[in-house]
C-alpha cells in the first residue's frame, strides 16, 4: 500500500466521519489535558505547602546562624579576627558556599559581635523592678543603619584606640522601658558606653530584629534561685569596628553570621535536597568546608531541616490518598477511551469485515485505522498537554508529558486493537447477546487472577495503612480491583435474573414487559465496558466523597472538641451579667449558658477533676445541641435535704472512684456527690475528667457564697445556626470591662484554623476535582453505551408504531428495556463503593488530611474512613435519572418523525 493511498485513505475517512473525528479529538484532549494537569496540580499544592512551612512560622526558625567562640579562636591575634574587616571577608566567602536550593535573603541577613552573657549595669538611676541592677548585652552588628530609621542623634561610631568609652544606639521602646535618652552614659565593668542615637526598626517583625529580641526591645526576666527577683534586659546597639572592644569584657563574646532562608522559588521537589544541604551544614561535608572559613569551632544551627522533616511526614501521608483518587479516574478515563474504540469497531463492523473477505491483511488493516486515530488523537493529546502545562502552575514538565503521551497513545490503540480481535479470524455475522455469552476458560483465569490481586491490595492496605506514607500502586488500586471484582461478578449473575423474569412475561398478555426484557437480554457481550466504567467512577465517586465526608466530620468534631459549642467566652474571673445579656440578643445566638468550672485536686494523686456547675435545663439544651454528652435534666434533679446531689461524670472519674459519694470542695463551700450517669464528653471540657451538677442545687446548699458576684460563673457557651462573629466580638468588647482580659474561640474560626495549610487544602481540591472528573467520564460512558444502541431503538419503535403502538407505550418500552442495566449499574455501584469502604477503611488514615499535626498512625484520635450514605446513593441516583432522561428524550424525538424516515428498505439496523 503506497504513501498515495494512505494520503487518501485518511482525507476520505476523516472527510466522511467529521463528527466522529471531532468527538474522538475532543475526547482525548480533555482526557490528555487532565491527566496532564493532574502532576502539575500535585506539585502545585505540595511546593505551596512547603513555603507555608517555612512561611508561617517565627523568624528564628527559617534562619541558618553560624557562630565561632572566643575560646575556638585560633589565630594569634584574636582582636583582628573581632575585626568588621575579617568578618565581612568571611561572610563573603559563606555566602560564596551557599548554592541552590539553600536560597538566603541577603538583605535581611547580618553579622557581627555579640555577648553571649549580659553584663551588669550599677548605675542607680536605671529601673529595678526588685532592687536587681539591669543586664545589658552589647552587640556590634552590620547593616544597622539599613534596617533602622535614626529617630534622634545618629549612628555609633567606632571607639578610638585606647579610649575607654564606647558608642551605642538603642531603639526607642528600650530607651523608654530604661529611662534612656541620648547622651546617657552606663557603666559596664569599668567601661563607658555613651547612648548616641535611638532608633525605630522598619521592619520590627523581620529576621533581623525578631531572631534576638533584646536588640529590638527591652524584657523583664527573674533570677535563678528562691526567692526569684525581676530585673530588666537589654541590648545596646554598637558600631561594626568595636567588636574587638568586647574581648575586655567578661561577657563571654562570639562571633556570629545570621542567615533567614529564602523560600520564596523553593519547591517541593527541591525540598529534600535543601534539607539535604542543610544537615551537610549542620553535621558533614559542608561544615568542614565552612571551618576552613570561620574557624575550627565554628557551629551552625538551623531549624529549617525540622521543619522539612515534618511537611515531608504530612506530604508522604496525604500522598496515598490521593493516588487512591489518581487511579481511580486514569482507570475511567482509560475505559471511556478503550470503550469508545469499541463502540467505534462495532458502528463499522460491516465496513472492516468487507476489507477482510476482499483480502486485506490484519497488520494492513491496523496500520489504517491507527493511522485514522493517530491523526486525530495525537495533535489532541498534544494540545490537551501543552494547554495543561500553560494553564496549571507547576514545575515539573516531564510527568505531564508523559500522561499526554500515553493518553494519546491508548487513544490511538484503542480501535485497532479491538478491530484486530474482532476480525483476527473472518466469521460470519452472529449475535452475542449478554444472556447467552458463555465465560471461556480464559476469562474465567483472567477474573481469578483480578481477584487474587484484589484480595492482596486489600489485606496489604488493612495492614499497612496508609499513615505508614509513600505510594503503593498495588495498594492505591484497590478501590478500583474491588470495582472490577464487582463487575464480574454482576456480569455473571446479570443473565440470572433476565432469564427467570422473562419466563412470566412471556407468557403474560402484554406486549411492552416481554419485549422490554428480551430487548435487555439482547444487549451485547462488550456491555461490560461501559459498566466497567461506570462501577469504576461509582465506587470512586462513593469512596472520594466518604473521604470527604469524613474529613469534614473529623474537623467538625475537632473543632466542636476545643470550643465546646458554637461559641465560648471565657475568663480567669467572673463574667458580668450584662454580657451575658448582650450575647443573648447577637444574631444567630439561641442560647447563652453561664458555667462556673472550679478545678480540684484529686485525691489519688491523679489528674485535676473539673467541676462544672450549671444551670440543669440549659445546659442538657445544650449538650443535645452540640452532641457532646446529651443528658436529660432530670438526672440531675435535686434531691433536697442533705443527700448527695447527682453528677454526670466523665469514665475516667467513674474508674478513679467508683459509684460512692465523694467530698469536693470549691470556692463557694463543701458539696458531696454521687455519680447519676456517665458521659464521655461535655461542652464544658470536653474530654477531660469532668463532674458536671446542677447550680440550684449549689444556690441551695451555699445561697450566700454562690450569689457572690466574685464567685460568678467564668465562661459563657454559646449554642445557635450561623452566629454573626463581628456582632459577637463587638458585644464582647462593649460589654467587657478592660481590666478583665476575655477570650472569645468560636468554632468555625477553629475549623477553619484545621484547614489553613495550603497542603491540605490543595489535596482536598484535587481529590474533589478528581472524583468530579471520574463521575464526568462516567456518565459520558453512560450516555455512549445509550447512544449504540439508539438507532436500533429508534427503527424499533418506528416498526411498533405501524403495528399501533402507541407514544405512551413506546416511552415506558424504552424506560423499561434501559432501566435494568441502569440499575444494575447504580446498584453494583453503591454495593461496591460500600465493600470498599469496608474493605479499605481500616488501612485509611485520614488524620493527615484533616488535622494538621495529629499524629494519626492508629491512636486514638485517628481519622478513620466511613460510609457517607449521601456519597454511596447520590451517584449512583444519578446514573438511574441521567439514563431515564436520555432514553425518554429519545422517544420523545423519534415521536416526532415519520416511521418513512426510520424504515427504508435495505437498512440493517
Amino acid at each position: 500500500m503506497n504513501a498515495l493511498t494512505w494520503t487518501g485513505w485518511l482525507r476520505v475517512r476523516l472527510r466522511t466521519a467529521r463528527a466522529a473525528a471531532l468527538a474522538l479529538g475532543a475526547l482525548v484532549l480533555v482526557t490528555a489535558f487532565l491527566a496532564a494537569a493532574f502532576p502539575r496540580g500535585v506539585d502545585a499544592y505540595e511546593t505551596r505547602g512547603v513555603r507555608h512551612a517555612l512561611a508561617s512560622v517565627p523568624p528564628d526558625q527559617r534562619t541558618v546562624e553560624i557562630t565561632v567562640s572566643r575560646g575556638d579562636l585560633t589565630g594569634v591575634d584574636p582582636a583582628a579576627e573581632y575585626g568588621a574587616a575579617e568578618l565581612a571577608r568571611q561572610d563573603r566567602a559563606i555566602r560564596g558556599g551557599f548554592s541552590a536550593p539553600l536560597r538566603i535573603a541577603e538583605d535581611r541577613s547580618l553579622y557581627g559581635v555579640r555577648t553571649t552573657k549580659s553584663l551588669d549595669a550599677p548605675d542607680s538611676w536605671l529601673p529595678r523592678p526588685d532592687g536587681v541592677a539591669p543586664g545589658l548585652s552589647l552587640y556590634a552588628v552590620s547593616g544597622l543603619g539599613r534596617h533602622a530609621t535614626l529617630t534622634e542623634g545618629r549612628l555609633p561610631h567606632g571607639a578610638a584606640p585606647e579610649a575607654g568609652a564606647l558608642e551605642a544606639a538603642v531603639t526607642v521602646a528600650t530607651a523608654r522601658t530604661l529611662k534612656l535618652r541620648v547622651g546617657s552614659e552606663l557603666h559596664l565593668e569599668g567601661r563607658t558606653v555613651r547612648i548616641c542615637g535611638l532608633l525605630t526598626p522598619r521592619d520590627p517583625d523581620g529576621a533581623y530584629w525578631a531572631v534576638d529580641p533584646l536588640m529590638a526591645t527591652a524584657r523583664q526576666d527573674v533570677t535563678e534561685g528562691v526567692p526569684s527577683h525581676r530585673f530588666w534586659r537589654a541590648g545596646l546597639l554598637l558600631s561594626p569596628q568595636d567588636g574587638p572592644e568586647l574581648l575586655s569584657t567578661e561577657g563571654e563574646p562570639e562571633k556570629f553570621w545570621r542567615y533567614p532562608v529564602d523560600a520564596s522559588a523553593l519547591t517541593a521537589h527541591d525540598a529534600p535536597l535543601l534539607r539535604d544541604r542543610l544537615l551537610s551544614l549542620e553535621h558533614g561535608a559542608a561544615l568542614a568546608r565552612l571551618r576552613s572559613v570561620a574557624g575550627s569551632g565554628a557551629l551552625a544551627d538551623s531549624a529549617v531541616d525540622g521543619l522539612l522533616d515534618a511537611f515531608a511526614r504530612m506530604r508522604a501521608a496525604i500522598a496515598p490518598v490521593i493516588a487512591v483518587a489518581a487511579f481511580g479516574i486514569g482507570t475511567v478515563a482509560g475505559v471511556v477511551l478503550l470503550m469508545t474504540g469499541a463502540l467505534t469497531a462495532a458502528r463499522r463492523r460491516e465496513e472492516l469485515a468487507l476489507l477482510r473477505a476482499r483480502g486485506a491483511s490484519l497488520v494492513g488493516l491496523v496500520g489504517r485505522l491507527a493511522a485514522e486515530t493517530a491523526a486525530v488523537a495525537l495533535p489532541a493529546a498534544a494540545a490537551g498537554g501543552g494547554l495543561a502545562l500553560l494553564l496549571v502552575p507547576g514545575e515539573r514538565v516531564l510527568p505531564s508529558l508523559l500522561a499526554a503521551a500515553g493518553t494519546g497513545l491508548l487513544g490511538t490503540l484503542a480501535l485497532p486493537l479491538r478491530a484486530a480481535a474482532a476480525h483476527r479470524r473472518p466469521r460470519p455475522a452472529a449475535r452475542a447477546d449478554l444472556v447467552r455469552a458463555r465465560p471461556s476458560r480464559r476469562r474465567t483465569v483472567a477474573e481469578l487472577t483480578v481477584l487474587v490481586l484484589a484480595v492482596g491490595a486489600v489485606v496489604a492496605l488493612r495492614r499497612r495503612s496508609t499513615a505508614a506514607g509513600g505510594v503503593d500502586a498495588l495498594v492505591s488500586a484497590a478501590p478500583v480491583l474491588v470495582a472490577v471484582i464487582a463487575v464480574l461478578v454482576l456480569m455473571r449473575l446479570y443473565p440470572l435474573p433476565l432469564r427467570l423474569a422473562a419466563r412470566p412475561a412471556a407468557r403474560s398478555a402484554g406486549l411492552i414487559g416481554f419485549l422490554s426484557l428480551a430487548r435487555a437480554g439482547r444487549a451485547p457481550a462488550t456491555a461490560g465496558l461501559p459498566l466497567l466504567a461506570l462501577l469504576v467512577a461509582l465506587t470512586t465517586a462513593s469512596f472520594g466523597g466518604s473521604v470527604l465526608a469524613g474529613v469534614a466530620t473529623a474537623r467538625d468534631h475537632a473543632a466542636l472538641t476545643a470550643v465546646g459549642a458554637e461559641a465560648r467566652i471565657s475568663a480567669d474571673k467572673p463574667l458580668p451579667e450584662e454580657l451575658r445579656k448582650a450575647v443573648a440578643k447577637v444574631p444567630g445566638v439561641e442560647d447563652a449558658v453561664p458555667i462556673r468550672i472550679d478545678v480540684q485536686a484529686a485525691d489519688d494523686s491523679g489528674p485535676p477533676l473539673y467541676l462544672v456547675v450549671a444551670d440543669a435545663d440549659a445546659y442538657a439544651r445544650l449538650a443535645r445541641a452540640t452532641g457532646l454528652g446529651a443528658f436529660s435534666a432530670r438526672d440531675l434533679a435535686d434531691p433536697g435535704g442533705d443527700r448527695p446531689l447527682p453528677a454526670i461524670v466523665s469514665p475516667g472519674v467513674l474508674a478513679r472512684f467508683g459509684r460512692a459519694p465523694m467530698a469536693l470542695q470549691p470556692e463557694f463551700g463543701r458539696l458531696v456527690v454521687r455519680p447519676k450517669a456517665v458521659r464521655a464528653d461535655t461542652p464544658a471540657q470536653p474530654g477531660g475528667d469532668f463532674v458536671l451538677i446542677n447550680a440550684r442545687s449549689v444556690a441551695r446548699l451555699h445561697p450566700d457564697t454562690y450569689a457572690d458576684p466574685a464567685t460568678g460563673a467564668s465562661v459563657l457557651l454559646l449554642s445557635g445556626r450561623s452566629l454573626d462573629a463581628p456582632a459577637l466580638r463587638a458585644a464582647v468588647r462593649a460589654h467587657t470591662p478592660a481590666s478583665l482580659p476575655t477570650h472569645l474561640a468560636l468554632r468555625a474560626a477553629e475549623r477553619a484554623k484545621l484547614a489553613d495549610s495550603p497542603l491540605q487544602q490543595g489535596a482536598e481540591r484535587l481529590y474533589t476535582a478528581a472524583v468530579a472528573a471520574g463521575a464526568g467520564f462516567a456518565l459520558l460512558a453512560l450516555l455512549l453505551s445509550l447512544l449504540q444502541a439508539a438507532p436500533q431503538r429508534t427503527q424499533l419503535l418506528a416498526r411498533l408504531r405501524t403495528m399501533g403502538l402507541t407514544p405512551a407505550q413506546g416511552r415506558r418500552l424504552m424506560v423499561l428495556e434501559a432501566l435494568p442495566q441502569a440499575l444494575l449499574a447504580a446498584l453494583g455501584g453503591a454495593l461496591a463503593g460500600a465493600a470498599a469502604i469496608r474493605l479499605l477503611g481500616p488501612g485509611m488514615d485520614l488524620t493527615p488530611l484533616a488535622l494538621p499535626g495529629s499524629p494519626g498512625g492508629g491512636g486514638a484520635g485517628t481519622v478513620r474512613l466511613q460510609s457517607d450514605p449521601a456519597s454511596l446513593l447520590l451517584p449512583s441516583a444519578g446514573v438511574v435519572a441521567l439514563a431515564l432522561a436520555v432514553v425518554l428524550a429519545q422517544a420523545w424525538l423519534s415521536e416526532r418523525r415519520r416511521e418513512s424516515t426510520e424504515l427504508r428498505a435495505g437498512d440493517t439496523r
